[in-house]
């Protein structure tokens, strides 16, 4: 359908509900005259009486009951007369009429323009998937996003590293430097560092390998998940479609191409059967609904794997206040139990992003800094940790 076609066919609609409500409204019933007519035989029912009364064919206790009988259908006329006359009063003006035309049509078309997609084409399924696609293809480069966020990489260390670890043959030494980079934050050595250890294992590299790479490639742009980043995912899950992490990081590429439908895809069997231990599956279980209503997905996890319907429908009565109050207090238990148990990295993600929520940065960043402390070793959780420090505003 043409723009032309689309918009003589919208104005052509509206005019027509114009008519409709203008021609109702002229639509009045015509004023009765019964109610006149039926005043004039109770009037004369009246009179009647009064003569018999006069003559004595009837006494005058029934002559009262009559005259009560009459009386009360002449208030019941009145009012039909009454109501007659408001009702003649009730004809639309052309003020109401020009007032009608005014506002379903061009104002019709002015909310539509406003709030409408005017020129936008129909727009299929297919289509719209594949234009999400086209989008993740055409997405920028490592190089292109850390420049956006402007955090280059530094040539000069680049060149350093290059002479350094072209001396380097030792795969035990570089997995042991990769996360000691890592662990410190330093990412640009870490990709390095990996890349070396990738480049000498060639085909024989591992999953795990490859998926570190990825790893640092998006600790390195805060969480974006670059084209290089995604060659090692596929690289890491050809060698084996169940590395966690690789099927963590493609769900989370997916939707930050908006394709949730495959992310749901990747990380629905993460949220059922994912090792509990792993510091993404919390993560993955908190926001498993929410990608599956944004995938047009009817999902819910299964029994003990989240909060209880029960649980949501007592959540969702609570006032405001009380919601707080319930946070606070959650927060202060978890906060407590860290403090003198421990926990694992789903635990300490959920006290720094609860943290953040409530609008306590400062708790928050000292108890992500304790916990970088505490995960010293575990690239991996402190890679979850980091990400959940970059998304909530703290300095990662």
């Amino acid at each position: 359908m043409t723009a032309g076609v689309f918009w003589a066919v919208a104005v052509g609609l509206a005019a027509v509900v114009a008519y409709v409500l203008i021609a109702a409204l002229r639509r009045v019933p015509a004023p009765s005259n019964s109610g006149e007519a039926d005043m004039a035989v109770y009037r004369d029912q009246l009179a009647e009486i009064e003569r018999d009364l006069a003559r004595g064919t009837i006494g005058p206790a029934e002559a009262d009951r009559l005259r009560a009988e009459v009386g009360k259908r002449v208030i019941d006329a009145d009012k039909v007369r009454l109501a007659g006359r408001v009702a003649t009063g009730r004809t639309p003006t052309a003020a109401i009429v020009a007032l009608i035309v005014a506002v379903v049509v061009p104002g019709g078309v002015a909310a539509y323009w406003g709030l409408g997609a005017p020129g936008y084409p129909d727009m299929a399924l297919e289509p719209r998937l594949a234009g999400l696609d086209d989008g993740i293809r055409a997405r920028p480069s490592q190089e292109a996003e850390l420049a956006t966020q402007g955090r280059t990489r530094d040539a000069v260390l680049d060149a350093a590293l290059a002479t350094d670890l072209a001396a380097v043959t030792d795969l035990d030494a570089l997995r042991a430097r990769f996360q000691q980079h890592f662990e410190a934050g330093e990412m640009q050595q870490a990709v390095r560092v990996q890349e070396r250890l990738l480049a000498l294992q060639g085909d024989t590299a591992g999953s795990n390998d490859h998926a570190n790479l990825a790893l640092a490639l998006v600790a390195e742009a805060q969480g974006y998940v670059s084209p290089e980043a995604e060659a090692q995912l596929v690289d890491a899950l050809r060698r084996d479609m169940e590395n966690e992490l690789a099927r963590y990081l493609v769900g989370e590429m997916f939707l930050q191409g908006g394709r949730f439908d495959k992310a749901f895809q990747f990380w629905r069997p993460l949220a059922e059967g994912g090792d509990p231990a792993a510091p993404w599956t919390g993560s993955i279980r908190e926001r498993i609904g929410q990608v599956a209503e944004l995938a047009g997905v009817n999902y819910a996890l299964p029994a003990g794997s989240g909060p209880t319907a029960g649980d949501v429908a007592a959540a969702a009565e609570m006032t405001p206040e009380e919601r707080q109050a319930m946070i606070e207090g959650m927060v202060a238990q978890l906060s407590d139990r860290l403090a003198t148990e421990g926990g694992d990295v789903e635990d300490w993600n959920r006290l720094i992003r609860s943290l953040a929520i409530l609008e306590r940065l400062p708790e928050a960043q000292t108890i992500y800094d304790e916990a970088k402390e505490r995960f010293q070793g575990r690239p991996a959780e402190l890679s979850f940790l980091r990400l959940a420090a970059v998304e909530t505003g703290l300095s990662p």
